[in-house]
C-alpha cells in the first residue's frame, strides 16, 4: 500500500492526483487487476471527473455549496458541518481498474481529492491488486 500527501491550498478544493495515482500504479508493477484508493478523513472525500476544462471543478464546487450551504441549523460543534455532508456526497473510496500497467480511465477523466475543510495536508490510501 502506498501513502499519498497532499496538500490542499484552500478551504474548498478539488485536487487533481491522477498523476500521483498512476505512479503508485506503475511502481506496484501489476499489469492487470484493480487499484483502490480511500481517504481517511471526514471533511475530505474522492471522485472521478472531467480534467481538461477547470470550470468544471468550480462548477462542481459550486453546486455543492448550493446543496448543502456554508450556513444552516447544524449542530455540530465544530462548525465544519457542510464539509462533513459534502464529504459524504462525494464519498470516501474509488476502485479502477488497471490494465496494461496503468489506470483505465475516460478520454477526459482525472481523479480527485475534493478538499472541503482546508487548507489541510491530506492523506490518500493506494492499494494496486493484480486480478
Amino acid at each position: 500500500m502506498r501513502e499519498l500527501t497532499i496538500p490542499t491550498g484552500t478551504r474548498a478544493e478539488l485536487v487533481d492526483i491522477t498523476p500521483h495515482v498512476r505512479e503508485a500504479v506503475h511502481d506496484s508493477g501489476i499489469v492487470t487487476g484493480m487499484c483502490y484508493l480511500f481517504v481517511p478523513h471526514t471533511t475530505a472525500g474522492l471522485t472521478l471527473n472531467e480534467n481538461w476544462d477547470p470550470s468544471v471543478r468550480s462548477d462542481i464546487l459550486r453546486a455543492l455549496d448550493r446543496l448543502v450551504p456554508s450556513s444552516g441549523a447544524y449542530r455540530h460543534a465544530e462548525g465544519n458541518s457542510p464539509a462533513h455532508i459534502k464529504a459524504s456526497l462525494t464519498g470516501f473510496d474509488l476502485a479502477l481498474l488497471v490494465d496494461e500497467g496503468d489506470l483505465v480511465l475516460g478520454t477526459w477523466q482525472g481523479v480527485y481529492l475534493a478538499e472541503f475543510d482546508g487548507p489541510r495536508r491530506r492523506r490518500v490510501l493506494v492499494r494496486v491488486v493484480e486480478a
